[in-house]
């Protein structure tokens, strides 16, 4: 049997950001948008963010079995600087100008809603309102924006890549809460019903840490000969938990609890 996916996978939202904590300021004081003068790829991590990030290194420092030989990651900076910070607290030979960025591996575009809070969203776009209760996240497109099937679609092409050119290697991802979600419901064939249960239990915590493992019993319909991931954790926190670190997983500002993942997801 040929195998065609990476011996181990770990995938990680990046720390704690600026924009995270923009959003919980917009979220308590009830504003219409972020107070943020930054383009979202720009958006750097806070101090909390960089203490996550060196804590969850100290985790991959100290694996059993081997740390990560390949890191790819979004080319927004507050991934990169996650990613460059676990390498080095974790002691990993592989220097962040060997990183491999990847576009596909962006946040979600949010188009005109970018910025917006939930209720600057009924107050200026009421429209999108609308028309995102109508068709739901997972089908709903803001104009200049992406739906979930959008980030699915270029993460479809993000796992051909893998399977070309990572198959049998440890690899680490360093992305955002929304493409963690999208590559569960790829990898493990989840439905949209499924998928959107796993995100109403609960944000994508920062520096959470989901790992996949390959299994040769698994396997895509038609694809059963070259085996499959195996889900082995799920937005994992204990690592950063146990050095004293605090967690954050709050949903993102203007989004229930129950529908998390979407607006001012940063």
């Amino acid at each position: 049997m040929q195998q065609r996916w990476p011996d181990r996978l770990w995938v990680v939202r990046h720390g704690e950001s600026i924009g995270n904590l923009a959003s919980a300021q917009a979220k308590r004081a009830g504003l219409p948008a972020l107070s943020l003068d930054l383009r979202d790829p720009d958006v750097p991590l806070s101090d909390l963010g960089r203490d996550q990030s060196r804590a969850l290194g100290k985790w991959f420092g100290a694996l059993p079995g081997g740390q990560p030989v390949v890191v790819l990651v979004s080319p927004y900076v507050r991934t990169r600087e996650t990613a460059a910070l676990i390498a080095r607290a974790a002691g990993m030979p592989i220097e962040p100008g060997r990183f491999v960025a990847d576009e596909r591996l962006r946040e979600k575009e949010l188009g005109i809603l970018d910025l917006l809070t939930e209720a600057g969203i009924a107050a200026h776009q009421p429209e999108q309102a609308r028309f995102r209760r109508m068709l739901g996240k997972f089908y709903h497109r803001p104009p200049g924006g992406e739906s979930w099937c959008d980030v699915i679609l270029r993460l479809r092409s993000l796992l051909d890549t893998i399977s070309l050119h990572y198959a049998g290697c440890r690899l680490l991802v360093v992305t955002h809460q929304v493409v963690i979600l999208c590559l569960r419901y790829l990898l493990e064939g989840l439905s949209e019903e499924q998928l959107l249960a796993i995100d109403r239990d609960g944000a994508v915590a920062n520096c959470s840490v989901t790992e996949y493992e390959f299994d040769p019993g698994l396997g895509r319909p038609g694809f059963e000969r070259h085996g499959g991931m195996a889900l082995r954790r799920y937005n994992v926190t204990a690592p950063i938990a146990d050095t004293g670190t605090r967690v954050t997983a709050e949903p993102p500002v203007g989004v229930p609890a129950e529908a998390s993942g979407g607006v001012g997801a940063r």
